[in-house]
């Protein structure tokens, strides 16, 4: 892990030092996850998500840039009613610190701004949450509830223009090692093991700090259409 946060270090000098425009942003919002592989369904877990990040655009048409951005994030796992689907009850939060780095082409017509990216995450907490199940049906492994502190996950991101240099974004996130590993679980008499993987999609307003009052490739465009 140190090798490659040196090597993403080293990579984000030399792409600066191509940049032709460096700005900074605050970002502030919504965050509905889950965890792949606690035999749970859904989106149901609701967290704030907040941060600041800085925005380097390439190039003289303003078509492709790269952000790098330092969050919070509550990710974590919730379920309030047994179902034939949802066998356990649990309210789960766990307390992120992100470092997405995303790269984003923009639809020159729309100017619909689309990214790909890779986001560390590092766990700062995990408060002990409820948990209720049925143990006549249904058993998950009570005895280590902990998750694993480091988080690699790939990012799918779209964000557009509202107002000046207000955006909205929204970002697809999905773990790529397991934050989890062989959590066991019971039903009846069959037993199993599964890998946890966190999934989240976020729902935020970004706050472009010194931009113009319509962003420049806006200008650009107009005067070509004319």
């Amino acid at each position: 892990m140190k090798r490659l946060l040196f090597a993403v270090l080293f990579f984000l000098t030399v792409m600066t030092a191509q940049a032709q425009q460096i700005t900074v942003y605050a970002a502030a919002g919504g965050i509905a996850s889950q965890v792949e592989g606690d035999e749970l369904k859904g989106f149901a877990h609701w967290g704030l998500h907040g941060g600041v990040g800085s925005n380097v655009h390439f190039g003289n048409d303003d078509r492709w840039s790269m952000t790098l951005e330092t969050d919070y994030s509550c990710r974590g796992i919730y379920n309030h009613k047994f179902s034939p689907e949802n066998f356990y009850n649990i309210d789960l939060n766990l307390h992120y610190v992100d470092i997405p780095l995303t790269f984003f082409f923009r639809d020159p017509y729309g100017g619909i701004y689309i990214g790909l990216g890779l986001a560390y995450s590092r766990l700062l907490s995990q408060p002990h949450g409820t948990l209720d199940y049925r143990p006549e049906i249904f058993f998950p492994d009570t005895n280590d509830m902990g998750f694993l502190k480091n988080d690699l996950a790939g990012a799918l991101e779209i964000k557009f223009y509202i107002w000046r240099g207000l955006q909205f974004s929204t970002r697809f996130q999905y773990s790529l090692i397991p934050v989890k590993k062989d959590w066991h679980f019971q039903y009846g008499d069959q037993q199993w093991a599964n890998n946890c993987y966190n999934s989240s999609l976020t729902f935020r307003l970004l706050w472009e700090f010194g931009h113009e009052d319509k962003p420049s490739h806006y200008n650009r465009n107009k005067k070509r259409r004319r």
